[in-house]
């Protein structure tokens, strides 16, 4: 490896560890201020696991670095029940209620990174295909309408387009026969009238849908698309909307088996390629990436299996409808068949991501 090559992948590096670190504070964050503020006492705040590299006292909580950064979490005074001693101060002498705010802020400080993010996006820059024909398909309905490569689509119907995301969405869900579109071709604007073709496709959860067929492919450019503020906070509330509901429904369809989690997953080794691609790229991409990783973290930590946070909300859930908590027994077998699936599915996308990089064949092949 040359010089230039062992420095940008040094760089990589230190970009993958901040995006990760600044997640993985931020979600500990929203459990840690959160406990302060109700009045339990923070005995440990740690970026990372395994061996302490470092440490310091910070308002009667010790802050801790250690050497595996791949996650992080705060201990609170008595929040192991074995360890709870009745005291004011502990997590287990807080009502369900005070508890359950205090595991649900790690995630909802998630989404209100993964919002601002995204705000800075929409404001500074947002990264998408323009509208802007790059092939026109012969024998399909587009060539027939008139349209052109290098057409810009600044209208479809009644709704004025921005991105290739916009016209995509609006022909394929467009209930007309006919669709009325305006194209922008040499500085002048030109009505055309579109019948698009109906045709039996999947979509990225492998289902089969029906949707309307135009016949045209965008152009390669990318554009940054900028907006004003008020603009941007609408922009960004219906995006981080989109990212929940798609991840929601990619998670329904995985666990029904109608969508392969094989192709649908990654893991740290997949979003260190996919961060280091987007520091590449520019700013604008990765502060994307991080708002969308950070929404991702929110929704994966809100699934109901211990030990993520949505499995603890469960059970506190339940403490609260049976007005008592389950026994130490019972707590600890669903810990430990949480703990289980969570460490099968680490393993599951650690082997993925290999697969995919070529890694599995090349370790195969050191024994054949």
């Amino acid at each position: 490896m040359d010089i230039a090559a062992f420095f940008q992948s040094l760089k990589s590096l230190i970009v993958f560890a901040a995006v990760l670190s600044i997640l993985i504070i931020v979600h500990e964050w929203g459990h840690f201020i959160t406990a302060k503020k109700l009045g339990v006492r923070v005995e440990r705040f740690a970026l990372g696991f395994g061996p302490k590299l470092f440490s310091w006292m910070y308002r009667g909580t010790q802050m801790r670095i250690c050497l595996i950064p791949l996650g992080g979490y705060v201990k609170m005074a008595g929040d192991e029940r074995s360890e709870c001693k009745g005291q004011p101060d502990e997590f287990y002498s807080q009502s369900p209620g005070r508890r359950a705010l205090i595991i649900l802020n790690g995630p909802v400080v998630n989404f209100i990174l993964a919002y601002l993010c995204l705000l800075i996006v929409f404001v500074s820059g947002y990264p998408d295909l323009p509208a802007k024909i790059g092939e026109v398909m012969e024998g399909y309905p587009a060539q027939a309408a008139g349209l052109a490569a290098g057409d810009q689509i600044i209208r479809i119907n009644s709704f004025r387009v921005d991105t290739w995301t916009d016209v995509q969405k609006n022909i394929a869900t467009s209930q007309e026969p006919a669709i009325r579109l305006v194209v922008l071709r040499n500085n002048q604007e030109m009505p055309l009238t579109l019948t698009p073709r109906r045709e039996t496709l999947k979509n990225i959860f492998g289902q089969t849908e029906n949707i309307n067929i135009a016949g045209i492919r965008p152009t390669e450019e990318i554009v940054l698309l900028r907006y004003g503020l008020g603009e941007s906070i609408l922009k960004s509330f219906y995006k981080l909307h989109e990212i929940t509901v798609l991840t929601y429904k990619a998670i329904y369809h995985m666990a029904t088996g109608s969508m392969s989690a094989k192709d649908s997953m990654t893991g740290p080794i997949g979003i260190f390629f996919i961060i280091k691609r987007a520091a590449e790229m520019g700013f604008s991409y990765l502060v994307y990436i991080l708002g969308v990783i950070s929404a991702s973290l929110a929704i994966f930590n809100l699934l109901p299996v211990v030990p993520l946070d949505g499995g603890h909300l469960l059970l506190l859930g339940v403490e609260k409808i049976r007005g008592k908590v389950l026994s130490e027994k019972i707590d600890e077998i669903i810990a430990r068949v949480g703990f289980s699936l969570v460490i099968c599915l680490a393993i599951f996308v650690f082997y993925n991501d290999f697969s995919r990089l070529g890694w599995i064949d090349k370790i195969l092949n050191l024994w054949r």
